[in-house]
């Protein structure tokens, strides 16, 4: 009777051995593991919703070129060939009708600049400029979810796969209490009432295995949606990324420095300036104009070749009143922007302040877990003994040993909490980024193709060839 027990004992302390091993990451092929810098890498480089957005950027680039082509000369060219044909009575045919008939063709060649619009041109490209810088932002929030979303997948294969093992672990132990309790009924040292309750507890855990290899296997989709490969064997993160020192200073830095901030400062000067851009569309514009034509009669050797140049003044004077209201609304939404932007400024702070908070949670939960394992199994330790000598009953034994395992779940919980938190107030702040995470992989510049395309080259040109290129080498990553 008593060598079950030992047995049983022996079992249960190699269980607890293999859920630290797994708790402290220090398993066999660590050094070969995916770490979660690696994990953030991948999903830096896979994420079809970052390539998604970086070509809303590059099509926002666009509209600067848009904007500085209204600033040059606009040339363009006509050409038409006419059939006339008739029947035509007059003084000059005797009043006789007479049939005519002739073809002529026209060539004509056109340009104009605008002159002078009082800023309304040059006020497009300030503001598409504005509205790329804003686009840039975006690009860098949709790069933290991005990320975060990375290191929510890594959390969530960890903490199944410690689970997992957690309740492996607990099957084989209440496996080995099971055949004790069958031991000492053998003997008539405990009753059938022990064994049932031994089996009923041996089912529950078996229902939670299950539980956990389902809840691994809805982690490993999600590691594959959000990393964009499979999950391998994942190591134990290393210490959690310390960003703020106290909430004050984590608000701070998340109201300087997120992204959500700077794009509705960028959409506030955006906003001013299309003000401007509309009180200018009520004044005049200059322009200079220039034409050359040809025409040719087919039918005779008659021709003509013509050419004018010249200045253009031109401007409202009624609208039926759709200009002003085009500057009242510009004005509406230049309020509305600044409003976006100092309420944005309070969500985002009170956001950090959230973060922070929930990080210290966390990290008192994680201590809590580990003393409450800690002292479970002593408690656990203790029960067994006792129960070796008959002084407790199988049902001690068992009760000990799931506040054990209930305290070991509770611990990989926190452990993968305080990691999201750490994460999400580095989200919180501006900072969940490539470049401030030190990431090895290729950065995508943001300023790169708007170098290219910021002067509006034609398609002939060399940079218009070179623009062709760069698209199609876009195309194919």
């Amino acid at each position: 009777m008593k060598r079950a027990w030992i047995k049983s004992k022996q079992a249960a302390q190699v269980a607890v051995l293999t859920v630290t091993t797994a708790l402290g990451g220090t398993v066999a092929g660590v050094a070969t593991a995916d770490t979660l810098a690696g994990a953030l890498s991948d999903a830096y480089k896979n994420s079809g919703l970052l390539e998604q957005n970086r070509a809303v950027l590059r099509a926002a680039d666009e509209d600067v070129a848009q904007a500085v082509a209204a600033l040059r000369p606009v040339l363009s060219w006509a050409w038409d060939v006419t059939r006339q044909f008739g029947t035509q009575q007059s003084a000059q045919t005797g009043n006789v009708a007479a049939g005519f008939n002739g073809t002529s063709t026209t060539l004509g060649l056109s340009a104009s600049l605008t002159l002078y619009d009082f800023g309304s041109s040059k006020g497009q490209v300030d503001i598409a400029k504005e509205s790329v810088l804003a686009t840039r932002q975006a690009l860098v929030s949709v790069e933290q979810n991005v990320l975060l979303q990375a290191v929510d997948a890594y959390t969530r294969v960890r903490t199944g796969a410690e689970t997992l093992a957690l309740r492996q672990n607990n099957v084989r132990v209440i496996t080995e209490e099971l055949r004790a309790a069958k031991d000492r009924f053998d003997v008539g040292e405990v009753t059938r009432t022990d064994v049932a309750q031994a089996e009923a507890r041996l089912a529950q855990a078996r229902a939670s295995l299950a539980q956990a290899q389902g809840d691994l296997v809805a982690a490993q989709e999600y590691f594959l949606a959000a990393v964009g490969r499979k999950a391998g064997n994942l190591a134990s993160p290393t210490r959690a990324p310390i960003s703020a020192k106290n909430a004050g200073e984590a608000k701070a830095i998340a109201q300087r420095n997120h992204p959500d901030v700077l794009r509705a400062k960028h959409e506030v000067a955006a906003a001013d300036l299309g003000v401007a851009v509309a009180e200018a569309s009520m004044k005049p514009t200059v322009n200079l104009t220039g034409r050359y034509g040809l025409t040719e009669n087919f039918d005779s050797s008659d021709y003509s070749r013509a050419g004018s140049i010249g200045v253009q003044a031109s401007g409202p004077i009624y609208a039926g009143g759709r200009l002003a209201s085009v500057v009242r609304q510009a004005i509406q939404r230049r309020d509305a922007a600044r409003s976006a932007l100092h309420l944005t400024t309070i969500s985002v702070a009170q956001d950090a302040g959230t973060a922070f908070a929930n990080l210290q949670v966390a990290r008192a939960a994680r201590e809590a877990g580990d003393r409450q394992v800690r002292f479970a199994q002593v408690a656990f330790d203790g029960v067994r003994e006792e129960a070796s000598l008959g002084a407790r009953t199988t049902l001690d034994v068992l009760n000990a040993e799931q506040e054990l395992l209930n305290a070991k779940a509770n611990l990989i919980t926190s452990v993968a909490n305080e990691y999201l938190a750490s994460y999400s107030l580095l989200a919180n702040m501006g900072l969940l980024t490539a470049d401030n995470l030190r990431l090895n992989v290729p950065r995508y510049d943001p300023a790169e193709y708007y170098k290219q395309v910021n002067k509006a080259p034609a398609a002939v040109s060399a940079q218009g060839r070179q623009l062709d290129k760069m698209l199609r080498r876009i195309g194919k990553e």
